[in-house]
């Protein structure tokens, strides 16, 4: 009896997630084609669609920057999204995020010490971020391997939290040593993270990098239903651990230190959505994965476009990510608790 009343759950499986990546898609699609539309021209938060037939300002200001700045906000979305969800699989701890490893914070002290001695140059931005985010990365990985108390778990969240410490301090010296006047400000409104600056050369600069990352993060999602085990339980099922692990782990800080070199630092994306995606889909990277990315996609294009509507000057991006997606978290963890106690 047991059998045949559990039997119909798996056929009607496929179909709900059929209509949730439907959802999913649309939902996206319906963001970003009225992102278009919401700005400050010509009146506070709508320009009208038939403006764009006869006004040439609203033309080039459509192509110029809200194009742009909606593509890079979607890559941005995606990648923390799809880096978060990986990483959380990996190390097999749901608190893991990019910045909770040192990506981020190593990431910005490699923009802000290119802003510092190197110059400006987008190109250098990206180059030094992903160095220094690969760089936080293999620290973190390092120095919890040789922690030698505690579970993986706590010894991973002691490494991030040392790693990140001290990328953090070196970005305090970096802004120390800066020019007040011209690099200190630079410095300063990057690390806030926001895409007021975004122009078509910074999202050709980002694709190269972005677009095969998440291909391969998206191609091998599968494998890391099976990279959460442990190796050998992993490797008796036909992968190799160590260096699948190594791959995804490339493709998600890769990403994520391309993208922000230009959208500079925005939390919470890569822990918050992939909870998210899991509410909705389950445990099963397979699903989850691409789903975290849709949902990351939507979630940051709407805080940009929150972030240049609500007021007359623009609320950094990553302030307002931040004050988001801890509200979305409590009301996740009041949740939980609630079913729990039921």
């Amino acid at each position: 009896m047991a059998m045949s009343r559990n039997a119909p759950a798996a056929p009607r499986l496929r179909p709900a997630l059929t209509r949730l990546f439907v959802a999913l898609g649309l939902g996206l699609l319906v963001v970003v084609v009225l992102s278009i539309f919401i700005g400050r021209y010509p009146a506070p938060y709508w320009m009208p669609p038939e403006l764009l037939g006869r006004d040439e300002m609203a033309q080039r200001l459509v192509w110029s920057l809200r194009l742009p700045r909606i593509t890079i906000a979607l890559l941005l979305g995606m990648s923390l999204s799809a880096a978060g969800s990986t990483m959380q699989m990996i190390f097999r701890n749901p608190l893991v995020e990019p910045g909770f490893l040192g990506v981020t914070q190593g990431a910005a002290f490699g923009a802000a010490a290119s802003i510092l001695w190197l110059g400006s140059s987008p190109l250098l931005i990206e180059g030094m971020a992903t160095v220094f985010a690969l760089l936080g990365l293999a620290l973190s990985y390092y120095l919890a391997r040789h922690i030698r108390f505690g579970g993986w778990v706590m010894r991973l969240v002691l490494a991030g939290i040392a790693v990140s410490a001290l990328f953090s301090s070196g970005v305090g010296v970096l802004k120390y040593l800066a020019d007040p006047l011209t690099q200190l400000p630079e410095i300063t409104f990057w690390l806030l993270g926001g895409l007021w600056g975004v122009t078509w050369r910074d999202v050709a600069y980002t694709l190269p990098i972005v677009l095969p990352s998440l291909l391969v993060v998206f191609l091998m999602r599968w494998r890391l239903n099976l990279l959460s085990l442990n190796d050998d339980t992993a490797f008796s099922l036909g992968t190799a651990p160590g260096r699948e692990r190594t791959i995804l782990l490339i493709a998600a800080v890769a990403a994520t230190a391309a993208i922000t070199s230009v959208a500079g630092i925005v939390g919470w994306v890569g822990l918050i959505v992939p909870h998210m995606a899991r509410r909705l889909c389950g445990a099963n990277a397979q699903y989850n994965l691409p789903a975290s990315m849709l949902i990351g996609g939507i979630f940051v294009v709407i805080c940009d476009d929150l972030a240049r509507t609500l007021l007359a000057g623009e609320i950094p991006l990553g302030i307002l990510s931040a004050l988001i997606g801890a509200v979305i978290f409590m009301i996740l963890m009041m949740h939980t608790t609630m079913k729990t106690a039921q």
